[in-house]
């Protein structure tokens, strides 16, 4: 049996959880838990999602994604309203103080990549090589 030090499963577990540890910190500032971040991430970047699009883009499915919108909601970072077209969708949006979020937010990768250590270029490469692994695990 392998040593659990020459895992890659192991380096990528608790790497994980010293990254978690990292963005708890941060984030701490902009009171958002790590999965809230990540919703307001994808809502930055497009306005105005389903729920199940949403879920998509993080892999989430829905019954994980409705309590982290629900908090976000009590926060009055998004608003979620059923769908005009189709009520079986809930509608999620930013409300404007989730939207002036997003500028207390931009130096968050910044400071990621300076407690990594690591330059920009070799986060990039990282962040590949650890996408095209997970795009083979998910192929399996």
């Amino acid at each position: 049996m392998m040593a659990l030090e020459s895992q890659l499963c192991f380096a990528l577990y608790a790497t994980q959880l010293s990254m978690s540890k990292l963005y708890r910190r941060l984030l701490k500032q902009l009171e958002l838990t790590y999965p809230q971040y990540l919703v307001m991430q994808v809502l930055w970047q497009e306005d105005h999602l389903t729920v199940s699009g949403i879920g998509e883009r993080l892999s989430l499915d829905s019954a994980t994604l409705t309590p982290l919108l629900k908090r976000l909601e009590v926060a009055e970072l998004v608003r979620r309203q059923r769908s005009r077209e189709d009520e079986r969708q809930v509608e999620v949006s930013l409300t404007d103080h989730g939207s002036a979020l997003r500028e207390r937010a931009r130096t968050l990768p910044a400071e990621v990549e300076r407690a990594s250590g690591c330059s920009t270029s070799e986060m990039k490469a990282l962040r590949d090589q650890l996408n095209a692994l997970r795009h083979q695990l998910d192929s399996i």
